[in-house]
């Protein structure tokens, strides 16, 4: 489903700036055609400041429809329009490039990213995921290590993004499964038990960031 005229956007810049990526604007949709869409200024809403935006600046966007699905695009700056008030011009989405994300059912993709476990205050260590998704990710760690199902363990997700930058995310977790492999190592899935809803929506933006460029291959 496209947007629509005054439907909501949810909007982080990609930029080199750390601190800058990580906020969050809202707009409204004025106007929807054929290939472009005119919004208006975004606002940072705890601030109330607008955010001023320029020609080929990389968007990450979301609008939310019916029972709550969250709908995420990329797009780009492409111009502007000042005939009554100053509108915004991006790109508009195709149909086939948005990603729908509900709470039941989150996006998983396969990457290869690093991630520390700590199993209990004297056992740590550090691993590579084989896949990250919104619910839980899985790794791959050596056969020895005593991973085992239910157990509850605290872990760090570093996700490097398209502008540059890389996020921290915190969460516990449970293991779901521990599944030997031939090469003598497991596979660990896990399930987020207490992840912080900001940095939830990093894998989620991570997840679609990652979507998006295996589409484009």
């Amino acid at each position: 489903m496209l947007p629509k005229v005054n439907s909501i956007l949810h909007i982080q810049v990609n930029s080199i700036d750390e601190e800058e990526a990580r906020q969050e604007y809202k707009s409204r949709i004025a106007d929807v055609t054929e290939d472009h869409i005119s919004m208006e200024v975004p606002l940072h809403e705890a601030s109330g400041r607008l955010k001023r935006l320029y020609p080929g600046d990389e968007l990450s966007i979301y609008f939310i429809t019916d029972g709550g699905v969250k709908n995420y695009f990329s797009s780009s700056v492409i111009g502007f329009n000042d005939d009554v008030i100053r509108l915004v011009q991006i790109k508009k989405p195709a149909a086939e490039s948005i990603t729908k994300i509900q709470r039941r059912n989150f996006l998983r993709v396969p990457a290869e990213v690093d991630i520390a476990v700590r199993l209990s205050d004297n056992y740590q260590f550090v691993a590579m995921t084989d896949d990250v998704g919104g619910g839980g990710i899985s790794f791959v760690c050596e056969g020895h290590i005593p991973v085992r199902n239910a157990q509850a363990v605290g872990c760090w997700l570093l996700l490097p993004f398209k502008n540059g930058t890389i996020e921290h995310v915190p969460f516990k977790s449970e293991v779901v499964r521990v599944k030997p492999l031939e090469t003598g190592r497991q596979q660990v899935m896990l399930r987020f038990s207490e992840i912080a809803e900001s940095d939830r929506q990093k894998v989620i933006r991570y997840c679609f960031e990652r979507q998006f460029d295996f589409r484009k291959k």
